[in-house]
């Protein structure tokens, strides 16, 4: 067998030989290790393909915007300022764009100060951010169940353990949230954060009442544990009525997570956190490190496109089009999934979280719905214990309501076909179809 042995610049000696695919294998950081990825995967290669209609990607619909205008904004700010959007800013963020987020965050009930605003790449790099400064390996976060998968990911690659909290019809589930955090102290564990999407949540579609969320907070800041809110979705509601964020009666108990990826443009990569004052300075620092600072460019145009343009009825729009996108998805699932299906009503945002009958397993079935040319996420992505086997995420955000109902239609086919497998063969077909939990791409999210 060929190999090839060269020593590093530490003094490591690195073999490579012809059955070896990576030779640094050796060398990467334990916290690698928390980084997978799932054959799987490989499946939604397919699963773009325009003869497909996928369920699966979060991806908003961004061809709702006023795109002539966005690209005459853009122009001008290039032409007239583009000294300062093509050049380094600061590493917190645009001044002008927290305060801009300020107003944004007005329908959610959030008051808060510029300073206390870090401008991030997308939201989810706030999340890495939080989690960076706090968390060591092995401390331990709780999660709802089942919960964001990216986060999920985020979590494990900063090798923290993460507990599953148990959700109902609003949501986390305030006993068993009592519950976790009294055992994992008992266990002698480091209890560091409570992640949570209280409104409109990825992928269960739930959202917890009022009430509901004041015991949350309740909970959190009787017991000294921090609430990370994460609220992508917030202003996404059907009928207008804008939830408001836990943030908004707790000023250093929560850190909150915020984006223009749903309301504006996933693309333009810009989120925030709104942190109390010290963890503020940590997370300006992380950020430095992570990237010296968000890009000017996609920052000023967000601030042009927020002082000149009507983006609250923007906002309706997105409204009123995901509005019609989950009423088709909902029709479509009561006119053709078999008896014993069950699917969440979501009342904003872009998701719908289905049970499957007794037996049929979303993962084991993915290859043959995407045969039958159809998307979905198994459940298993959504949990970090492999629950979620008999469970899927439906997203109806993307694709135009026929397709939507087509989509459903043949989802349905291969459901009604699962099931007559398991009626000719019974249920131990199940357990030989056992697969790798799902970890879908990025625009599966």
């Amino acid at each position: 067998m060929a190999s090839d042995a060269r020593m590093t610049a530490h003094g490591a000696t690195l073999t490579s030989t012809s059955t070896r695919h990576d030779p640094w294998l050796d060398q990467y950081a334990e916290r690698t290790r928390g980084l997978s990825s799932s054959a799987v995967r490989a499946l939604f290669a397919v699963a773009s393909r325009p003869e497909v209609v996928s369920l699966a990607g979060g991806m908003p619909f961004v061809s709702a915007l006023p795109m002539d205008a966005i690209a005459e904004t853009t122009a001008r700010l290039i032409r007239e300022r583009g000294h300062v959007a093509l050049q380094y800013g600061s590493g917190q963020g645009d001044p002008a764009l927290r305060e801009q987020i300020l107003e944004v965050l007005a329908p959610v009930g959030v008051e808060s100060h510029p300073d206390d605003i870090i401008v991030t790449a997308g939201s989810q790099m706030a999340l890495d951010l939080v989690v960076r400064v706090f968390c060591d390996p092995g401390d331990v976060v709780l999660v709802e169940a089942p919960t964001y998968i990216t986060a999920l990911s985020v979590f494990s690659s900063y090798q923290c353990e993460v507990v599953h909290v148990p959700m109902d019809e609003l949501g986390l589930n305030p006993d068993a949230l009592r519950e976790a955090i009294a055992r994992v102290r008992a266990e002698g564990k480091k209890l560091k954060l409570v992640y949570s999407i209280p409104s409109f949540q990825n992928p269960g579609g739930v959202t917890q009442t009022p009430e509901r969320r004041q015991e949350i907070l309740d909970i959190v800041s009787t017991n000294g544990v921090l609430l990370l809110e994460d609220d992508p979705y917030g202003l996404l509601s059907f009928d207008g009525s804008v939830p408001r964020a836990i943030r908004a009666d707790d000023s250093q108990a929560v850190i909150y997570l915020g984006t223009f990826s749903k309301t504006i443009a996933a693309g333009l990569r810009v989120g925030w956190a709104v942190a109390p004052h010290g963890v503020r300075e940590k997370l300006v620092l992380a950020n430095e490190t992570a990237m010296l600072c968000p890009s000017n460019l996609t920052q000023m145009m967000i601030t042009d496109y927020l002082a000149t343009s009507p983006w609250l009825d923007q906002v309706k729009v997105f409204r009123e089009l995901y509005r019609e996108r989950r009423d088709a998805l909902i029709d479509s699932l009561e006119n053709h999934m078999p008896p014993g299906t069950s699917w969440t009503v979501p009342t904003g945002g872009f998701y719908s979280w289905v049970d499957l009958p007794p037996g049929v397993d979303s993962t084991a079935m993915l290859p043959r719905a995407v045969a039958a040319r159809v998307a979905y996420v198994p459940g298993t992505g959504f949990f970090a214990d492999g629950q979620g086997r008999h469970s899927l995420r439906l997203s109806y955000c993307y694709p135009e309501p026929d397709r939507i109902a087509e989509g459903v239609r043949r989802l349905a086919d291969v459901v009604h076909a699962e099931l007559d497998m398991l009626d000719l063969f019974g249920p131990a077909i199940e357990a030989s179809q056992k697969t790798a939990a799902i970890a879908p791409a990025s625009d599966m999210a």
